[in-house]
This record gives structure tokens, sequence and C-alpha cells, in this order.
């Protein structure tokens, strides 16, 4: 049980950096968008797109969730102007 307590520790801490990453890559996007910086924004999709996918990838969130996200944060840097 000790052990197991020290794997999912250590586990949720490289959850909650994933997720961070995550959030920031978002807030990123999204501050530049708001700002009127569509290139800005595009160039930061591919950062959003990885810290997504890892996310998904490692169970931090659900593959539906991470395609969700993906297409909004893309919708939001489409309909930018």
């Amino acid at each position: 049980a000790e052990k197991a307590n020290r794997q999912s520790e250590r586990k949720r801490v490289y959850n909650i950096r994933r997720k961070g990453v995550m959030k920031d890559a978002e807030k990123a996007i999204q501050k530049a968008v708001v700002a009127g910086e569509v290139e800005k924004a595009k160039g930061l999709l591919p950062a959003a797109y990885k810290a997504i996918d890892k996310a998904a990838k490692r169970g931090v969130i659900k593959d539906n969730t991470a395609a969700r996200k993906k297409s909004r944060i893309t919708a939001r840097v489409k309909n930018a102007k």
C-alpha cells in the first residue's frame, strides 16, 4: 500500500503539471485572439495541440474532451479578426 501510495502521488504531480501546461497553452491562444494577434495565435496552435494530445494520451483528459478543446481553440483562431 505504501508503494502504491508513492506511485499515485508521483502520477498525481505529473498529471497536474500536464493539465497546467495544457491550460496555459489554451490561455495564451485566448489572450492572443482577444488582443487581435491572429498570427501569434496561429503560431501557438501546434504547442496547444501537443499539450492537449499528451494529456489525452496519458489519460489526464478523455479523448472526446481533447477533440472538443482542439476544435474550439481552432474555431476561435479561425474566427478571430
